[in-house]
């Protein structure tokens, strides 16, 4: 069971790449952009990661590893953070371009919009003391709140495949936290969150992937648009 998280971060990435090739889809050609992307979500969430398993927030059980690690965070760990964002990248622009006009309406995404802030912060006034739904839900606030008010296209697109994704995400994310399998791939220190879990998720893992999923996809978003720009 050693390479049960490689192989959940192989299983997540080869579909999505190989089917990257398509003549349609050509998510190749987006490859640049999505690198430049994930390099900004990861200085951010592996600084994060780091400080975070360094003091116990949470961490990685050897028996599912293969003990490789940088920084202190297992190699796998690392490949969680290009995997992961790959496939629901990739997923989110093959539905773009396989659903006609994908996305919310401006009201839909207002009220989306709205309804999600105002959970974080009464949340967050609550449970300021506890460092992970902290600086989790902070960054969501500040990430929302920015996209909102100056990429509101991208969120309109965005909301509804995070929908979409929040299936295959609490299945990875169930077996990395104990559904199905003996023990955790990753524990927690509940104290330093809710205390809520979705199956075996902490229900802060799906504002974790809301957060790293949308910091891709608004700088690719840029990138993207600035290349179509310059032609």
């Amino acid at each position: 069971m050693e390479y049960l998280y490689l192989w959940l971060n192989a299983g997540s990435f080869s579909v999505p790449f190989l089917f990257s090739f398509h003549p349609k889809l050509q998510f190749y050609k987006k490859w640049k952009s999505f690198a430049i992307g994930t390099f900004f979500m990861m200085a951010f969430f592996i600084s994060w990661d780091v400080i975070f398993t360094n003091n116990g927030i949470w961490g990685f059980n050897d028996a599912y590893i293969t003990g490789y690690k940088i920084l202190n965070l297992p190699i796998e760990e690392w490949l969680f953070f290009i995997c992961i964002p790959y496939a629901c990248i990739f997923s989110h622009y093959s539905l773009s371009y396989l659903i006609k006009n994908w996305g919310f309406s401006t009201k839909t995404t207002s009220i989306c919009y709205v309804a999600l802030q105002s959970i974080l912060i009464i949340t967050l006034w609550y449970a300021y003391d506890k460092w992970y739904t902290l600086i989790n839900f902070s960054y969501a606030i500040i990430l929302l709140g920015l996209i909102y008010n100056y990429k509101p296209q991208v969120l309109a697109k965005f909301l509804p495949t995070f929908l979409v994704m929040l299936f295959p995400f609490f299945i990875v994310n169930g077996i990395l936290t104990g559904t199905g399998i003996e023990d955790q791939v990753v524990w927690y220190d509940n104290t330093e969150n809710l205390g809520i879990r979705v199956l075996t998720v902490p229900v802060e893992d799906s504002i974790y992937a809301l957060g790293m999923l949308l910091t891709v996809l608004v700088i690719m978003d840029y990138i993207e648009n600035k290349k179509q720009k310059a032609r």
